[in-house]
């Protein structure tokens, strides 16, 4: 499935994540999202990533769809905000230096030929047993890996060795994101 939201479509993604954030972190409530046609009412993975001073701030997502679009943004910029926990949560000081970043996902599709991964293109979702982890489509081109590389980086998130991607009880699952972010 390709995605193509408008960029119309993408500020209005841009602006609920903002708005939704500034009202978590302030008054500890949640934002009504506005009644919605089109591809914001799909039900798609996403992933809300936020930045300060360039560093990353928190990133939570989910791989597929849990309801519209829309509603799923408002629960992601939320959890991004306040449930990563890598991070503390974000604070009122911080909220003029956050930058956000929004990753609307393709279905996941099954894979058992690597080659059928485009590096730059595609993300992987990678799981075996209880282990999972992903990768975001850009993240490969950002570091510069090939194909491999991203697979061996894939497993590792997913704390398996890096090489259970040949392991045949792996699962290896692609997707392609639609990524925009706010312009600062």
């Amino acid at each position: 499935m390709n995605l193509f939201l408008s960029h119309d479509e993408e500020q209005k993604l841009l602006k609920l994540a903002r708005d939704t954030i500034v009202l978590w972190v302030k008054n500890g409530t949640q934002q009504e999202v506005p009644k919605e046609s089109g591809l914001l009412i799909e039900s798609l993975g996403v992933f809300v990533t936020l930045h300060k001073n360039g560093q990353l701030r928190g990133c939570i997502g989910c791989m597929v769809g849990r309801g519209p679009l829309i509603e799923t943004i408002r629960d992601m910029s939320i959890a991004a905000c306040s449930e990563d926990s890598r991070f503390d949560p974000v604070k009122e000081s911080e909220l003029a230096l956050i930058d956000i970043e929004i990753s609307v996902l393709s279905p996941l599709q099954t894979i058992d030929d690597i080659n059928k991964i485009e590096v730059g293109k595609h993300g992987i979702l990678m799981r075996c047993g209880f282990n999972q982890g992903v990768l975001l489509p850009h993240v490969a081109t950002e570091y510069g890996w090939d194909r491999e590389t991203f697979l061996e980086h894939t497993c590792e998130k997913a704390g398996l060795p890096h090489d259970a991607w040949k392991d045949k009880e792996t699962k290896i699952e692609i997707f392609s994101a639609q990524i925009f972010g706010e312009k600062k």
